[in-house]
């Protein structure tokens, strides 16, 4: 299949709210299903990745009801998991099974852990290294996917993260949890605390410090209730949708705003553009704020190494705005692009190409030369979510539009991704 996105004929106009947070709504779903008692989660993505959490704990005998706009979720505790009758599939989702590795570590029972082509594809050796050391008993295929976990109790240990990753410290965190003793986590940069935030909405103690985490073992949790905020990810395609389109005047509403989540903020405003945020106020312990973002012309700006662990989601529809932006942009240290859905150094700069737009990679370094408008073409997502969606945001700035295949993985978080855009530019 296809979809033709063409060139818009106006500035960008209107509000429109995004789906709720993922990287959030997976954490709601894991807290709350080995807490004890109820925990009430509103405003939860319908899309597929985390919709692949909460079939894992369903397999694993946790109960969900759905009440109004609310997910229900009826937690017994550590305890109250049990073995899974057959693999967990865990779809598309990295962060459904480098989570649930570190959780299932510290269970007493077997579990294997599957997922979809692209999925076996990505590393999995970063967080089973640590696990490992842990006591936990984690085997892969050379260090992939489909995993297998043999649960074991744990130890609480010290660890130095190689990289800064928000799914490597959020597995450690989770077998920290349940491990004996204290587990501290430190990484080069800090990445986002969405982890530390929600486990003390339910209850646990964990401490932090810039890059450093700490937290101890045998901690119970309670049941909570909570509305997870708009997806900063997922607004960042609309943001700069209408960054890049002069005389543009959109209204994202109840956005998450958490600092080491903003570093698309950052970036565009370097880049020259208008964005306010308003009506702040805090939903499960997260920042959120209504985003209102004005069109203009963009300038071309150095990206710093430690804005990537902030900013890594949103690399994709960043390449876009620096291709519709005066001069080059240089994004530096984003190697571990390579290592998403699909390698998002390769893809977009083959599918940008097709535009006209000259990108070169230098290591882990990427320079993006500034085009103006684009030259139409037929682009293909790769099957990933974020590319597919970056890439419609260039064709609304192409002289003929984009035909572009393999569109529906943009379901995996953004379900009402074309309908959205389709109702700001008419």
């Amino acid at each position: 299949m296809a979809v033709r996105v063409e060139r818009v004929s106006r500035p960008l106009r209107g509000e429109l709210e995004v789906p709720g947070d993922k990287s959030i709504g997976h954490r709601a779903v894991i807290l709350g299903s080995v807490a004890r008692g109820e925990t009430r989660i509103t405003n939860l993505s319908a899309g597929a990745d985390n919709s692949s959490t909460v079939a894992a704990f369903r397999r694993m005998g946790v109960g969900f009801r759905r009440e109004g706009d609310s997910l229900c979720i009826e937690g017994g505790g550590w305890d109250g998991l049990r073995a899974p009758p057959e693999t967990i599939d865990c779809g598309n989702s990295g962060t459904t099974m480098r989570l649930l590795t570190g959780l299932l570590a510290g269970r007493p029972f077997d579990v294997r852990l599957d997922g979809d082509g692209s999925l076996r594809s990505r590393p999995m050796k970063r967080v089973i290294e640590p696990l490992t050391r842990m006591g936990a008993r984690v085997t892969g295929r050379d260090g992939r996917a489909p995993l297998e976990i043999h649960g074991r109790p744990l130890r609480g240990i010290e660890y130095a993260s190689p990289v800064a990753s928000a799914q490597v410290k959020s597995a450690v965190l989770l077998a920290g949890l349940q491990a004996q003793g204290e587990t501290r986590f430190e990484e080069p940069y800090r990445s986002r605390d969405h982890t530390e935030i929600m486990a003390r909405g339910f209850g646990a103690s964990v401490e932090s410090a810039g890059p450093r985490v700490t937290v101890r073992g045998g901690q119970e949790l309670s049941g909570t209730r909570l509305r997870v905020p708009g997806d900063v990810s997922s607004a960042a395609f609309i943001a700069v949708a209408a960054a890049t389109i002069p005389g543009s005047d959109v209204a994202i509403r109840a956005v998450g705003c958490n600092p080491t989540r903003s570093g698309v903020v950052e970036v565009l405003r370097a880049m020259g553009a208008d964005i306010e945020m308003t009506r702040a106020w805090d939903e499960a312990g997260e920042p959120v704020a209504d985003f209102r973002v004005r069109g203009g012309v963009l300038q071309g700006t150095e990206v710093q190494p430690e804005l990537a662990p902030r900013t890594i989601d949103e690399y994709p529809v960043l390449f876009v705005a620096a291709a519709l932006a005066r001069g080059s942009t240089l994004f530096r240290d984003v190697g571990e692009l390579r290592f998403k859905e699909s390698d998002r150094i390769a893809t977009m700069s083959l599918e940008l190409s097709k535009m006209g737009v000259r990108t070169e990679v230098r290591g882990d370094d990427v320079t993006v030369e500034g085009a103006g408008e684009l030259g139409s073409a037929s682009v293909e997502s790769h099957g990933d979510h974020r590319v597919a969606m970056a890439l419609a945001v260039a064709g609304l700035s192409t002289r003929g539009g984009i035909a572009l295949s393999n569109e529906e993985c943009v379901k995996v978080s953004f379900p009402g991704f074309f309908e959205s855009l389709g109702k700001i530019s008419g």
